[in-house]
C-alpha cells in the first residue's frame, strides 16, 4: 500500500503515522520528495481500510498495489534511482558504458584493454575472475589471481571495476571491487542475493536466460530487502526458439522495466547476440528505448580469447562503436559523465 501525504505535512505528524503502522507489524518506507512525502507499507495490509486512512487530515491519496516487489517498485519510489560508482553515475539521465574482456586472462591483457576502453570513453571496466561455464572442462577463470589483475588495471587506468561473484564465501575477495555482478545463472541464487543485501556497494544483477521481468525485479527485491538499495539491472538476452543468435535481446524489456521500477537498466549486447558485428546495432537500439548504459565485451586478441571471443570487439572496433554511442546518447538527452 502507498500513502501520499499532503504537501507541507509536519514531520511530527508523519512520524506519528509511521509509529502507528509499525505497531501493526508493518514495515514503513518513507520517501521525502520535493513536493510530497510518500509512505510505502510492506506487510499484510489487507486489514487496513483505505477509506479510514483517506479520512486523515494529512493524507492526500491511498493506493493499493498488486506487484509483489515493493522496494524496486516505481510506485514506492517515483524518482529514478541514480547509482554512483566512484563518481560515475548510472540512471536518472546518466549513461555509462562498462567494457572489458569476458574473462581475465593475464596482467598484461587487463592493463592493455583497460587503457584502450578508457581512451574510447568507457566509464567502468569489466572482467570475469570467476567464470560460470556450461562445461566443467572449460576455462573457469583465474579466481583470486584474476581479481588481483583487475585491481592492478584499476590502479593504472583509474576505472572502477565490475566482476562477477558466484559464491557468498568469496565476498572477502571482493572488498575492493567497485561493482559486484550477479550473472544470469545466479539471478535466483537467493542465499547469495541475501548476502549481497548486506554489502555496501552496487550490485549489477543480470536477468536469467529464462526468467520473466517480474522474476528479475523479485531478485532485485531480495537484495534491496537486505538494505542494499544500489542495484543496477541488466537485460542480457533470453533463450527462445531462435538459433541464429546466442540469445534473443528482449529490447521491449527496457521500457517495461523503466515503467515498473526506478532502478537503472543497462543492456549487454555481447551476450544477447553472441556475434561481434551485432553489438553495434543492438547498442543503438538499447539507447533508443531508454537504457541507462551498456556492458560490452572487448578483447585485445579476440581470436585467442579463452572465453567468448566470437562476441568480443577489438579495441579499434569498440572505439568505432563508442563514437556512435556518444552521439546517440546526446541525441536522446542523456549524459555520459
Amino acid at each position: 500500500m502507498i500513502i501520499v501525504l499532503k504537501k507541507d505535512t509536519a514531520p511530527d505528524k508523519v512520524n506519528e503515522m509511521i509509529r502507528r503502522f509499525e505497531e501493526m507489524d508493518l514495515q514503513v518506507q518513507e520517501i521525502r520528495g520535493v513536493h510530497e512525502t510518500i509512505l510505502g507499507l510492506i506487510g499484510d495490509t489487507s486489514r487496513l481500510d483505505t477509506d479510514d486512512i483517506k479520512s486523515m487530515n494529512i493524507v492526500a491519496e491511498v493506493k493499493r498495489i498488486q506487484e509483489p516487489y515493493k522496494n524496486a517498485n516505481r510506485k514506492f519510489h517515483p524518482d529514478d534511482t541514480i547509482v554512483d560508482v566512484s563518481g560515475r553515475k548510472i540512471g536518472g539521465g546518466h549513461f555509462q558504458v562498462i567494457a572489458g574482456p569476458c574473462s581475465v586472462e593475464s596482467r598484461e591483457q587487463m592493463t592493455a584493454v583497460a587503457a584502450a576502453v578508457k581512451a574510447s570513453g568507457a566509464g567502468l571496466m569489466r572482467g570475469g575472475a570467476f567464470k560460470p561455464r556450461t562445461s566443467p572442462y572449460a576455462f573457469q577463470g583465474l579466481r583470486a589471481e584474476g581479481i588481483e589483475y583487475l585491481l592492478e588495471a584499476k590502479k593504472t587506468s583509474g576505472l572502477p571495476i565490475v566482476t562477477e561473484i558466484m559464491n557468498a564465501a568469496h565476498l572477502p575477495l571482493f572488498e575492493n571491487v567497485d561493482v559486484i555482478q550477479v550473472g544470469a545463472r545466479n539471478m535466483q541464487n537467493f542465499e547469495l542475493l541475501k548476502e549481497l543485501g548486506k554489502v555496501n556497494k552496487p550490485i549489477l544483477l543480470k536477468r536469467g536466460l529464462a526468467n520473466t521481468i517480474e522474476e528479475l525485479l523479485m531478485s532485485a527485491e531480495y537484495i534491496m530487502a537486505g538494505g542494499n538499495k544500489n542495484v543496477i539491472l541488466c537485460e542480457r538476452g533470453i533463450r527462445t526458439f531462435e538459433t541464429a543468435t546466442r540469445n534473443t535481446l528482449d529490447i521491449s524489456a527496457i521500457p517495461i522495466i523503466k515503467k515498473q521500477s526506478h532502478l537503472p537498466v543497462i543492456v549487454d549486447p555481447s551476450h544477447a547476440s553472441g556475434i561481434r558485428w551485432m553489438v553495434h546495432p543492438l547498442s543503438m537500439a538499447a539507447i533508443a528505448v531508454g537504457a541507462d548504459g551498456l556492458i560490452i565485451e572487448v578483447h585485445d586478441h579476440p581470436e585467442e580469447a579463452l572465453c567468448d571471443g566470437a562476441q568480443s570487439l577489438t579495441p579499434d572496433q569498440f572505439d568505432e562503436v563508442m563514437q556512435d554511442v556518444k552521439r546517440t546518447v546526446t541525441f536522446f538527452g542523456k549524459q555520459m559523465d
